[in-house]
């Protein structure tokens, strides 16, 4: 059975601001023609390791809601330059977006059942697109709108 992964997006503001890192990093990825992937070091490796990659994702808090995701493809032993273990979430920089969940923060990373986890929206292009428009608005105004249910 599936089971994911939540982790705090530090250093990293918005969607948008994530969504153009990794087309950065893939774009230089390709360039090198290296793998298109990802990672993000841990000093644990998750004891449910195989649910972990029996099709799961880590999910990113960003500014305190889960708000997307990145599908992970495994699960690596490496080593820092003084020779501390640690585990290398190793995941597909594509940004999938998905419904905006509360989060308060944590440290490290958690669990997160497949039951629990927020469904993608529906159409990620469309989504990026209102995400571009809601940029441009004044953040009083868009706190406005997000209060009355219209954004």
């Amino acid at each position: 059975m599936t089971v994911h992964l939540v982790k705090l997006c530090v250093g990293i503001g918005s969607i948008q601001e994530l969504v153009a890192y990794r087309e950065d990093l893939m774009r230089r990825l390709g360039k090198k023609g290296k793998p298109l992937e990802d990672q993000h070091w841990t000093r644990h490796r998750p004891k449910r390791a195989e649910e972990v990659l029996d099709g799961g994702s880590l999910y990113w808090v960003i500014r305190g809601s889960v708000c997307v995701r990145h599908r992970i493809l495994r699960l690596d032993e490496v080593e820092d330059e003084s020779g501390n273990p640690f585990c290398a979430i190793v995941y597909d920089p594509t940004v999938i977006m998905t419904e905006t969940r509360p989060k308060r923060a944590f440290q490290g990373w958690r669990y997160l059942e497949a039951a629990d986890a927020p469904p993608d929206l529906p159409n990620q292009e469309q989504a990026l697109r209102q995400l571009a428009d809601e940029a441009e608005l004044p953040a009083e105004m868009l706190a406005e709108l997000r209060s009355l249910g219209l954004a």
